[in-house]
């Protein structure tokens, strides 16, 4: 079979009606709306363990200010505050834990509608993302929310006849707030390398094109810190410096697949040469 018949096989086989596509993506949702609500519902159960377990690196930056960390305490000034509170960390948290499932039906999905070469390429991608996410997030949970917590507990002030108490209370929404918008940010600036290699190997992107850029994507690192992390330098730079070193891995990894695609180019090329360099000789015998 030549190359254009397992091409046009390829396209039958990807090719389908519309009505089967619709059923196909509700079922697709069905399963990633169902993963999602047993999720939820689970850290909904267990809400106030995950946030007890989210306050640890608040313990840690008592630790580190000199302060006692069992003497930690967290308000909510309106009633209906801390409930809503283990909605959205119910919620998060079920996003976090369903996204592999929800990752897996969209691929389930379009993954027809691509060639076997393309399939091969974009699953690799799909086991990285979350990888690289959970390396944010852990990043941000055993040493960015504590150095941040440390950072603001360091500006209380001890009660003396000339200066008032100031005591660092955090509201537990504004705590969540604050742990989920980091860890959110991490996550999403981890996902660096595995969009720019996509790009690449589409050939929507290069290396050398990234590596012009360098200039812009530092300065650009340092204005997207500043949107998502709190108004202080040492969240900043906590962002915008990794976003830095992952723009650099994400230069090598592009060149890698640059390399591997030509070392593929040319090897299909010495095939082509020999196949056709081949022909007369079995055409006189």
């Amino acid at each position: 079979m030549s190359v254009s018949d397992k091409e046009r096989e390829e396209i039958e086989k990807s090719s389908a009606p519309l009505i089967e596509h619709l059923i196909e993506l509700r079922r697709r949702l069905i399963w990633s709306l169902g993963g999602f609500f047993v999720a939820f519902l689970v850290c909904f159960f267990f809400a106030k363990r995950l946030f007890n377990l989210l306050v640890i690196p608040f313990k840690w930056a008592t630790q580190w200010a000199g302060l006692d960390p069992h003497k930690v305490e967290l308000i909510y000034t309106a009633p209906q505050e801390f409930f809503f509170t283990q909605v959205k960390l119910a919620m998060f948290g079920g996003m976090v834990i369903a996204f592999p499932l929800i990752a897996t039906q969209i691929y389930k999905f379009i993954a027809p509608g691509l060639y076997k070469n393309e399939r091969s390429a974009f699953l690799p991608f799909l086991i990285a993302s979350p990888i690289l996410f959970l390396m944010g997030a852990s990043l941000v949970y055993f040493f960015f929310t504590p150095m941040v917590m440390w950072f603001f507990l360091a500006m209380q002030q001890v009660g003396t006849n000339d200066q008032v108490q100031i005591s660092l209370l955090p509201k537990v929404s504004e705590y969540l707030s604050l742990i989920m918008t980091l860890i959110f940010s991490f996550g999403l600036v981890f996902q660096l390398p595995v969009v720019t290699s996509l790009l690449t190997r589409v050939g929507l992107l290069s290396s050398q094109a990234l590596a012009e850029k360098r200039k812009w994507a530092i300065v650009l690192s340092f204005v997207v810190a500043a949107v998502l992390t709190p108004p202080d330098p040492m969240s900043q730079c906590g962002l915008a410096i990794p976003t830095i070193i992952l723009y650099e891995v994400a230069i090598w990894s592009s060149r890698m697949i640059e390399r591997a695609q030509a070392r593929d180019r040319l090897a299909r090329e010495q095939a082509a040469n020999s196949a056709a360099s081949n022909t007369p000789d079995a055409s006189s015998s």
